[in-house]
């Protein structure tokens, strides 16, 4: 975020340990000398803006000699054989230490269930989204905020899905390749290939880092059944934590096994169900009861496990959560994988064609084409 140029004068104050700022509006924040000797703008290198700043050559008790505005600059002297460093006050103002930095792609969360209904899901044209940065990123948004988008009157093509997903980054490849075809087929590798019914799961939670968004286009879905299901795992998680707390705590801090073998391939990786960041936030969800290895935790914490994971199981199958969908060729649907499980009610192939396209795009490509649209 810009901060406008100020006009008025600030307060510098040089304390014992930080240079402490006060605007004209009351704003305050404290920077602690090896913050602003690290962050000198000089140490940046001035077309890439990596660091070049050696923090190993910089003492931990450096302390400058003075510290004072000029024009809309701050000024900090330190050793005569040193030479100043000089940070814009604007600039400074947006890194007040202690705060996280402005970011575009915080577009915030909406959890949701089954009241949303599918004409609440956030909808967007592929023609506006291929040829409209604005229209891309009203579209990035609201997927970014619900985890659960469409796009819709893509054309009949596999390539129609991809170019959407490309214009916001890179595709995600796996060992099922750089896309995949949804669809009945003989001798398959994955349940996802044949006409049963599908619970409610995240994809691939064996993987080191399960991919972010998927991207399922719908070229045919003329078969009886098929219906695409979702389930926001946020707000099963949140729900969770409110009605049993020790379920969400055990979720959170015991990680298990995932694993998909194949003749080609033996992916494994631990996970936890539940992950929340530094502040609690709930920011991943990995469910998969068919990737789920053998559970090799210690006995006595299965009780509380098997407890847990059992109650998940049941609130993801309960209808207050669930959303049903029957999608229609042209339509794509974009979701968030680490957050929203998806699923589908069995099919009957015998009575039409169902064709899905996918592909996967990570959630740092989704938040990277916010920033740059957001400039």
């Amino acid at each position: 975020m810009t901060t406008q140029t100020l006009s008025k004068p600030v307060q510098v104050e040089l304390a014992e340990t930080h240079v402490r700022i006060t605007w004209p509006d009351h704003m305050t924040g404290d920077f602690p000398f090896i913050w602003l000797r690290e962050n000198d703008p000089a140490g940046f290198h001035p077309q890439t803006q990596e660091r070049l700043t050696d923090l190993t050559a910089i003492a931990l008790d450096i302390k400058p000699a003075q510290a004072f505005q000029s024009d809309n600059s701050l000024h900090v002297v330190w050793a005569k054989d040193q030479a100043p460093t000089v940070f814009d006050l604007d600039w400074l103002r947006d890194r007040r230490p202690g705060q996280p930095a402005f970011d575009p792609a915080d577009t915030g969360i909406v959890t949701w269930r089954a009241e949303l209904s599918p004409a609440g899901v956030p909808r967007a044209n592929a023609d506006g989204v291929l040829t409209q940065d604005s229209a891309l990123k009203d579209w990035l948004i609201a997927a970014r905020q619900y985890g659960l988008s469409i796009v819709d009157h893509l054309a009949d093509s596999t390539e129609a899905g991809m170019d959407v997903a490309r214009r916001i980054g890179f595709l995600r490849e796996t060992n099922f390749g750089l896309t995949f075809e949804v669809k009945s087929k003989p001798n398959p590798n994955n349940l996802a290939y044949t006409p049963v019914a599908l619970p409610l799961h995240t994809d691939l939670t064996n993987q080191e880092l399960p991919p972010g968004f998927q991207f399922l286009h719908c070229l045919a879905n003329e078969a009886e059944g098929g219906e695409s299901l979702f389930c926001d795992g946020y707000a099963v998680a949140e729900d969770l934590k409110l009605e049993d707390p020790d379920a969400f705590d055990a979720l959170c801090d015991i990680s298990i096994p995932f694993r998909f073998h194949d003749g080609e391939t033996d992916i494994r990786s631990r996970k936890r169900v539940i992950t929340c960041d530094e502040n609690g936030d709930v920011i991943e969800i990995c469910f998969n009861a068919h990737l789920a290895d053998f559970l090799d935790i210690e006995p006595a914490l299965m009780p509380r496990y098997y407890r847990a994971y059992q109650k998940f199981m049941a609130m993801t199958r309960d209808p207050k959560y669930l959303l049903q969908l029957k999608l229609k060729g042209g339509e794509m649907v974009v979701f968030d994988n680490r957050r929203v499980l998806h699923g589908r009610s069995s099919f009957d192939p015998n009575t039409g064609h169902r064709h899905l396209h996918g592909c996967y795009v990570d959630r740092g490509e989704f938040e990277s084409r916010l920033r740059v649209l957001s400039r």
